[in-house]
């Protein structure tokens, strides 16, 4: 796979399609491109382009603490540089979870580069923001005071980095603890100022101020509430919805291969970018 330096991260990243209007479709949670390969090849063969990649700190993309405000608008800037970087001058960009997150924050940050926004399994509430936070961040704080950079190399999520890549545990020891609980706290200071937003990400004024195509696809477990979904799609002037799963979960987080079938999820994306991609053609 190849990859491109961008904002001093190298990242890995793929491209489906050889014709069609752009599309950039992102992984939940730190996951790697591969959860969303299977709709973003069908999207493919409907005749699109779409972009997959690594974000930075995930699957085989660079690591780094460097950049600045919240992880996620880190990963938007990142997501616009490769954009740029080959040459594609507008997108609709689309993810579901952290991924719907992402493509959010970028739509925002980044309007002029962005032509539609799918957002698949949405998250917000108390719930998941303390979940998420945890899970994000907090773990690997409580790591770092306990055990220092060799502590961090233990759990799940570094461990699976260095399997990946075996140089990565010396790059991650050679980083400065302290540093690293800053840059961690100061993302998790970044997610839960959004406890008292509609979602995580977008304030009810950016959601109400949005000027381009839509279609939330709301989730069905406590992480991804319908109710969430339904209340962002409500504040978004003319978004589609389309309701995959109806029955809402006590699950703590249902993953995205059991939540909605490929053949079942592409034909309903593929609707959306077609309408989406003659709306601003």
């Amino acid at each position: 796979m190849p990859f491109a330096t961008v904002n001093s991260v190298k990242i890995n990243y793929e491209v489906l399609g050889d014709q069609g209007p752009w599309v950039a479709l992102v992984s939940g949670a730190r996951r790697n491109m591969d959860e969303v390969r299977g709709l973003a090849i069908l999207i493919a063969k409907a005749g699109f382009r779409v972009l997959l990649h690594d974000r930075r700190n995930t699957g085989r993309s660079g690591l780094s603490l460097d950049g600045e405000g919240s992880e996620f608008e880190i990963w938007a800037d990142d997501l616009r540089a490769l954009a740029g970087e080959l040459g594609i001058s507008r997108l609709i960009v689309g993810g579901s979870s952290s991924g719907c997150r992402l493509a959010t924050i970028l739509a925002l940050r980044h309007r002029d580069a962005v032509s539609a926004l799918l957002m698949m399994r949405v998250t917000g509430g108390a719930f998941a923001v303390k979940r998420l936070s945890h899970i994000y961040y907090t773990q690997y704080i409580e790591a770092a005071q306990r055990g220092g950079m060799a502590a961090v190399c233990d759990t799940d999520h570094f461990r699976d980095l260095i399997a990946t890549d075996p140089t990565r545990r010396e790059q991650i020891m050679s980083w400065d603890t302290t540093r690293f609980i800053e840059v961690m706290n100061r993302w998790r200071t970044n997610l839960e100022a959004g406890i008292d937003d509609p979602m995580l990400g977008a304030s009810e004024a950016a959601l109400k101020a949005i000027d381009f195509p839509v279609c939330v696809i709301p989730g069905n477990d406590k992480t991804h509430s319908i109710a969430v979904g339904l209340d962002v799609h409500k504040l978004i002037p003319g978004a589609e919805l389309h309701e995959l799963r109806k029955d809402q979960l006590e699950a703590d987080l249902i993953p995205m291969d059991e939540w909605v079938a490929n053949d079942r999820l592409a034909p309903v994306v593929i609707g959306f970018l077609n309408r989406a991609a003659a709306k601003t053609a």
